[in-house]
């Protein structure tokens, strides 16, 4: 038995196909282009990713069964008849509705989105998105008169041009601050509220289940990204978590049956996955700037290969009072504030290009201390953390996490665990467990004591407020 897990992220498409025996590989990986139209506009080309996954689809060959792996907040409208894409992507990092947010944020709106989707109001979240477009994109509003407009996440664009099914998954419809976590259905309140018509919206599923065909496979799974991840990285029992580093670093921590709301910490409860319509729900905390920091410092020439990040000679940055925060696009879980400034704090005449990338890996593992500290007061986090994602790739970056959450960290060699994960989702779709793959971990744990790990966290914190100020 093969199964192909479709990945399609923020910067890649990426086809892993997986046999029944733990055999893994990737077939295909495609990068596609970021248009930047405006200051804080992300977008995606939506013809550019379709083609991208038929690419995909066409070098998996033959399959008994597709999964999909989504952005999750990246969203767009189509036309229902002709399907032609009305809209870009707007894409999860997108801050155009920064004023449409503060507007509903001071009129009380936030009361309803977090006492019914379990979400703050915030930019990242796709409903605001999706009433932008309808407010300001002509081709939309006019195929909305006519009846034939679709608005939704990638994943409905996608499943509704390959396999004519107009349908989401109820992980991905989670991250839209328009459905109902209780209901694990769209809200009439929540799309009121952000001013989009209900009925254009896709059906929501289970994440295990009839998404339709392509070319005679069935697809058995559709979700997001980030809980396809959880599942690869082996997820199953309330506390199991894992830190996947890609262009953010987003952390989740499974707690079962049980639904934490923690909007005062900014953390985001969250549907882990649905299967026969039971939910498993998780603790969700993201960090909007990780590998999309790294880059952004090879662009500035501050290293030239990322095997530069892989040790450095002097002690860790921090302790030397050099600390990045990489807030680029603001900050997420636990502070929620899109006008937060990148910072670097403590340079002097004699910081190095060396000094200031030491400091930035350090600014992104302690963003996610800040996220898996918050998590500790509602549920015991397991105290051996998995990661995956480029920044795992640096040893340094591995150990100094260790050394600041105070927990082992591991690594995996092979990491493409968010493919796997929808691969293992979508093979239960068929009756099928897969064997992991085959894998070697490598294990960090933490070198430095706990006192020297608080410093680090209070110094950091000291910056993070700084940042929060500089407007």
């Amino acid at each position: 038995m093969r199964i192909a897990a479709l990945d399609q992220g923020t910067t890649s498409t990426r086809v892993l196909v997986v046999a029944q025996n733990g055999n893994a590989d990737i077939q295909l990986a495609v990068r596609h282009q970021q248009h930047h139209p405006q200051p804080g506009w992300v977008e995606h080309d939506p013809l550019e990713l379709l083609s991208n996954l038929q690419r995909c689809l066409e070098e998996a060959g033959r399959v008994d069964a597709i999964g999909l792996a989504n952005q999750g907040e990246s969203c767009l409208a189509w036309d229902a008849v002709t399907g032609a894409p009305l809209s870009p992507v707007i894409v999860w990092q997108d801050n155009r509705t920064a004023e449409q947010i503060a507007a509903l944020r001071a009129a009380g709106g936030e009361a309803l989105t977090l006492e019914r989707a379990g979400l703050p109001l915030d930019p990242y979240f796709s409903a605001s998105k999706l009433a932008w477009i309808l407010q300001h994109l002509p081709a939309a509003a006019e195929a909305y008169t006519q009846g034939r407009l679709r608005l939704g996440t990638t994943d409905a664009y996608f499943l509704d041009r390959l396999t004519g099914v107009f349908a989401t998954d109820v992980t991905t419809a989670s991250r839209t601050s328009l459905m109902n976590l209780a209901t694990a259905q769209w809200d009439p309140q929540l799309c009121e509220l952000f001013g989009v018509p209900i009925e254009v919206l896709p059906e929501i599923r289970d994440t295990v289940g009839n998404f339709g065909h392509i070319g005679g496979i069935p697809v058995t799974a559709s979700l997001v990204d980030q809980q396809a991840s959880l599942y690869g990285h082996g997820c199953r029992n309330p506390g199991d978590a894992k830190i996947t580093f890609g262009t953010g670093a987003f952390a989740l921590t499974l707690s079962g049956e049980e639904m934490i709301r923690a909007p005062e910490k900014g953390l985001l409860a969250t549907i882990a996955w649905q299967i026969d319509g039971k939910p498993q729900y998780a603790m969700d905390g993201g960090v909007y700037d990780a590998s999309a920091a790294v880059e952004w410092a090879g662009r500035l020439g501050l290293f030239s290969d990322f095997s530069e990040l892989a040790a450095f000679d002097n002690p860790p940055a921090i302790g030397r009072k050099l600390t990045f925060v990489p807030a680029l696009s603001g900050l997420a879980c636990p502070h929620w504030d899109r006008s937060a400034a990148a910072l670097w704090v403590g340079m002097n005449g004699g910081t190095t290009k060396a000094d200031m990338c030491q400091a930035l890996l350090e600014g992104v593992a302690l963003r996610s201390v800040e996220v898996i500290s918050a998590m500790d007061g509602f549920l015991n986090v397991t105290d051996r953390l998995s990661i995956d994602g480029g920044l795992a790739r640096s040893p340094y970056f591995a150990q100094f996490l260790a050394d600041a959450l105070q927990r082992e960290i591991v690594t995996q060699r092979f990491d493409e665990l968010t493919a796997f994960g929808c691969a293992a989702l979508a093979a239960r779709g068929l009756g099928v467990d897969l064997m992991p793959p085959h894998n070697t971990s490598t294990t960090f744990s933490p070198r430095v004591a706990a006192s020297v790990a608080e410093q680090w966290r209070a110094t950091f914190s000291e910056a993070v407020s700084r940042c929060r100020t500089w407007r």
